[in-house]
């Protein structure tokens, strides 16, 4: 019987592949068998993870890009697919945080988090959507986060819940939009895990109590725990899953 999850001979893009969960998620897909392109700002972090890569067997291609700025992009893609040939996968997954109340909120800090965690996702799967459509094949992970789905009352971080919940249904017309050319594209919405984004959040005493209240499973993610839900949407195991945002997050969203 063939492994669904086998990902041998396809190739995964990662983006905010520097550090956190875009780490994760290049080590998961390679894990499988994919060989990986990482790209972030930091070309020295990415150097370090595509060595760590490497002595899993698998090729691994660091480019420095910020994915909001689009001449970066193209070039970054346009050297991917020189390097490999194609692109089978996608995990959008850089992304940002803001922590000022709403109503003393900076435009520019709220237009930064739109344009980091929605605006370049869009601009990445629009690129590579197109050498997606060519092959009549392609994979699409947006990382979303469950405070997409829902708010809450402990993080003053509106404009983070504004560009999530896009992502959640910019997936949704993406899905509907390219689903004739054998591309899925759905969304991760991960609950509370460590990463440098949410560190001082996760450590602070006060906040751990809110999240033991609200969370039935009472703690936090662990390293690993979201390796499942990406190698599934990226394998021929979800080949008829699109659309969706699913929530890893200790039963958050349920309750």
């Amino acid at each position: 019987m063939n492994n669904l999850f086998n990902l041998s001979g396809k190739v995964a893009l990662i983006t905010g592949a520097s550090s956190g969960l875009g780490v994760q998620f290049a080590k998961a897909l390679a894990n499988y068998g994919a060989d990986v392109i990482i790209i972030a700002r930091r070309l020295e972090k990415l150097e370090k993870v595509s060595k760590e890569i490497e002595t899993l067997g698998r090729r691994c291609l660091p480019i420095k890009c910020d994915v909001t700025k689009e001449d970066e992009v193209v070039a970054a893609i346009e050297k991917a697919i020189k390097e490999f040939g194609k692109i089978d996968i996608l995990v959008n997954n850089a992304g940002v945080g803001a922590g000022t109340p709403a109503e003393s909120l900076p435009l520019e800090e709220w237009k930064n988090v739109i344009d980091v965690n929605l605006n370049s996702v869009f601009l990445v799967a629009k690129e590579v959507g197109k050498h997606m459509i060519e092959n009549k094949y392609g994979r699409i992970i947006n990382i979303a986060s469950m405070y997409g789905i829902v708010a809450n009352n402990a993080l003053s971080v509106s404009p983070y819940h504004a560009s999530k919940a896009g992502v959640v249904n910019l997936t949704r017309a993406l899905a509907a939009e390219w689903a004739k050319y054998g591309i899925t594209v759905n969304a991760i919405g991960p609950g509370f895990f460590e990463s440098e984004m949410t560190d001082n959040a996760l450590k602070d005493e006060q906040f751990l109590s809110y999240m033991k209240v609200t969370t039935p499973m009472r703690r936090y993610g662990k390293m690993g725990e979201l390796d499942g839900i990406v190698v599934y949407l990226a394998s021929d195991a979800s080949s008829y899953t699109t659309g969706q945002t699913i929530c890893v997050d200790g039963g958050t969203t349920a309750v």
